[in-house]
């Protein structure tokens, strides 16, 4: 594959919002350009997209939680230098307000914390949680750290909004 991508090393956040059943699209929109991704994912981004779709698109295993079932440890650190960028699609807002005060409570937050790539960020929530005066507070404290904020588009929502 020869695409825009080809050869780029995409690290894709998921987290735990209606909007993850999109992650498969882009994930395969990805590999179509030639990137190789590895996915990160929270662990409630399990109730609305399956690791087990992801790992075998991404031929990869998914990292949800610090110790896997066979005891390995899934190295924060690590994942955040592999990559060329990291993507959070869909970016919660509770996986916002996280990052924009630093607070690290599961293993997508732990990457993005010590990641030394740039970091995109797709918000995905319903239009009264995105223009809440905490969530603009949020979004500019992202931006003024250097992180990459693609615009919010219009659709209906999970809310049927």
């Amino acid at each position: 594959m020869n695409g825009i991508l080809s050869g780029k090393k995409i690290l894709l956040g998921i987290t735990g919002g209606i909007a993850a059943y999109k992650s498969i699209l882009l994930l395969r929109l990805l590999l179509k350009e030639g990137a190789t991704v590895q996915v990160v994912m929270t662990p409630s981004a399990a109730s609305f997209v399956s690791p087990l779709v992801l790992a075998t698109l991404t031929k990869h295993p998914v990292a949800i939680e610090w110790v896997k079932d066979d005891a390995q440890w899934a190295n924060h650190v690590m994942l955040g230098r592999w990559a060329d960028i990291i993507v959070v699609a869909p970016a919660t807002c509770n996986t916002i307000s996280k990052l924009a005060t630093g607070l690290c409570d599961n293993l997508l937050m732990a990457v993005l914390l010590s990641a030394t790539c740039p970091v995109m960020i797709a918000p995905a929530m319903d239009e009264d949680m995105w223009l809440h005066a905490a969530t603009n507070r949020n979004m500019a404290t992202l931006r003024s750290d250097g992180h990459i904020v693609l615009p919010v588009a219009h659709g209906e929502l999970g809310s049927g909004l």
